[in-house]
C-alpha cells in the first residue's frame, strides 16, 4: 500500500513533482472511454459533472493529505479508518478497496479490448481481455521495476495524446480542416442538457471515476520534502486535470453530436473519425492502448500488493503473504487470476454492456472508501467550522454521484453489483467484529486466519 515517511532518505519530492505524478497516474481509461458514456447520458452538461467531481475529489484529497501530514501510517487510509473507528473499519475499508481495484482492473481490461476493436472489430472482447491479462501477469511476475522507470514516459504519452486532440479540434473549429459535418454550437437548454437534471445526475459517477486514484496520491504525500505542501499539490493537480478534462471533452462535444457517443469507442477517436486525417486516429488509438495498459498493470500490481498487506496485518489468511520463488505469493496470484477470469467471463457473456456495469461498480466502490476517508478525518483531525462545512460538502457530492446511478438503466446494474459486495463484506466484518470483541474480553490477541 505504501510506506511511512519516517526515516526515509528519499523524502525530497517537491510539491509540483507530486502534482505531475498525480496527473500522470489519474488520466486513464476512465477518462478516455468512460467519459463517452457520461456524454451520452448527460450531453454537453457533462462539463458541469466534471466540475462537481473535481471539487469532491479535492475535498477527499485535502482530508487524506492532512491526516498524512499529521501522522504518516503504512496502511494509509485503512490505518486511519482503523484508528478512527476500530479494527472493523480498517478491515472493511481494506476489503472494499481490494474489490474496487479488482473491478477497476476489469474495467481497464475491457476498455483496452474496446480500443483494440477499433482495428479488429470482429475479434470478441473476451479474447482481447485474455491477451492483455496474460501480458499484465507476465509484467507482474518479472517485476514492476522496469514499468516504474517508464511511468513518466507513459504519462507523457497520455498528455501528448490529449494535446494532439485539442490542437486538431481547434483547427477544425476555426475551419483550417474540414470534416463530414459543420461545427454546431449548443444554442438552447435542450441542446445543453438534453436529458434534464436526472441525466446530469446519472453522469456524475463517470466524472468521479475519471479522477480515481487520489487515495494512492495521499500516500505519496509522505515523500514530500515539506509534507505541509501536500494540499497545495493536490489543488494544483486537480485544477490542471479539470482544465484538461473540460477543454478536451468540450471540444469533442462540439465536433460530434452528443447522441453519437457510446461506450464502444473513445469520444476522442469518435470525434477524429469525422475528419480525413489519415493515420491520426490510429496514432491516437495506439496511444490510448499504451497508456491504458500501463494503468491496468498498475491496478494488477495494486490488487496483489493490497492482498499481501491485508494478510500481513491479519485481515486476510496468512497464506496470501507467504513468499515463494515467484515475485508474487502463489495463493495471491491464484485469487488474482480468479478475479481476472471473472472479468473475461463477463466480457464474454455481456459484450455490449460489461464496460458500463463494471465501471459503475468500480467507481462506486471507490467512492464508498472516499466517504470513509472524510469520516476518518472528522474524528482524527482538529476540524474547524470551515473544515466541517468543506467535508460536509464533500460527502454530499459523493452521495450525489452514488445516488445518481439509480436513475439510468446503464448504471443501475453497477449500483446493485457494488451493493452486493458491500453487503457481503459487511456481513463478514460483523462476524469478525463479534469474534474480535469476544477474544478481547478474554485478553487474547485474535487472528481468525491461518498464519503463514
Amino acid at each position: 500500500m505504501g510506506k511511512s515517511s519516517s526515516g526515509n532518505e528519499t523524502n525530497g519530492m517537491k510539491w509540483w513533482q507530486l502534482s505531475l505524478f498525480g496527473i500522470g497516474c489519474t488520466i486513464g481509461t476512465g477518462f478516455f472511454l468512460g467519459s463517452s458514456i457520461a456524454i451520452k447520458m448527460t450531453g454537453p452538461a457533462i462539463l458541469i459533472a466534471f466540475i462537481l467531481a473535481a471539487a469532491g475529489t479535492y475535498l477527499v484529497f485535502d482530508a487524506l493529505a492532512k491526516m498524512t501530514v499529521q501522522e504518516p501510517l503504512k496502511g494509509g487510509f485503512r490505518s486511519y479508518a482503523k484508528k478512527a473507528f476500530g479494527r472493523w473499519a480498517g478491515f472493511s475499508s481494506g476489503w472494499v478497496y481490494w474489490v474496487s481495484e479488482v473491478l477497476i482492473m476489469g474495467s481497464q481490461m475491457t476498455a483496452l479490448s474496446i480500443f483494440s476493436q477499433f482495428w479488429f472489430p470482429k475479434i470478441p472482447l473476451w479474447l482481447f481481455a485474455g491477451g492483455y491479462a496474460f501480458l499484465g501477469l507476465i509484467v507482474i511476475l518479472i517485476g514492476v521495476s522496469i514499468l516504474n522507470k517508464l511511468e513518466n514516459v507513459f504519462a507523457i504519452i497520455k498528455i501528448a495524446a490529449i494535446v494532439m486532440f485539442v490542437i486538431i479540434a481547434l483547427l477544425a473549429i476555426f475551419g483550417v480542416i474540414d470534416g463530414d459535418r459543420p461545427i454546431q454550437y449548443p444554442d438552447s437548454k435542450k441542446d445543453l442538457i438534453p436529458h434534464g437534471v436526472l441525466g446530469l445526475w446519472s453522469g456524475v459517477i463517470f466524472a468521479f471515476y475519471a479522477f480515481g486514484g487520489i487515495e494512492i496520491l495521499g500516500l505519496m504525500a509522505t515523500q514530500l520534502k515539506d509534507p505541509k505542501e501536500a494540499p497545495k499539490a493536490g489543488k494544483v493537480m486537480l485544477l490542471t486535470l479539470m482544465i484538461i478534462y473540460i477543454l478536451s471533452i468540450g471540444l469533442a462535444v462540439l465536433m460530434v453530436p452528443w447522441n453519437k457517443f457510446n461506450g464502444e469507442k473513445s469520444p476522442f477517436v469518435n470525434a477524429l473519425d469525422n475528419y480525413d486525417l489519415s493515420f491520426i486516429p490510429h496514432l491516437f488509438n495506439g496511444a490510448l492502448i499504451i497508456a491504458g495498459f500501463s494503468t491496468m498493470v498498475a491496478s494488477l500490481f495494486a490488487v496483489t500488493s493490497i492482498l499481501v498487506t491485508l494478510s500481513e496485518e491479519g485481515d486476510a489468511p496468512g497464506l496470501f503473504c507467504r513468499q515463494g520463488k515467484l515475485k508474487v505469493p502463489v495463493p495471491t496470484l491464484l485469487i488474482t487470476l480468479l478475479g481476472i477470469s471473472a472479468s473475461i467471463v463477463s466480457a464474454l457473456l455481456m459484450p455490449g454492456h460489461v464496460y458500463e456495469y463494471i465501471t459503475t461498480a468500480a467507481g462506486l466502490m471507490l467512492l464508498y472508501n472516499w466517504i470513509f476517508i472524510i469520516a476518518s478525518s472528522w474524528k482524527l483531525l482538529e476540524v474547524t467550522a470551515k473544515d466541517k462545512i468543506k467535508y460536509s460538502i464533500g460527502i454530499f457530492l459523493l452521495l450525489i454521484a452514488v445516488s445518481g446511478t439509480l436513475f439510468h438503466r446503464t448504471s443501475r446494474p453497477g449500483f446493485f453489483i457494488s451493493l452486493a459486495f458491500i453487503v457481503i463484506i459487511g456481513c463478514i466484518t460483523l462476524i469478525m467484529n463479534l469474534k474480535w470483541k469476544k477474544k478481547k474480553k478474554k485478553g487474547k490477541v485474535f487472528s481468525p486466519w491461518p498464519t503463514a
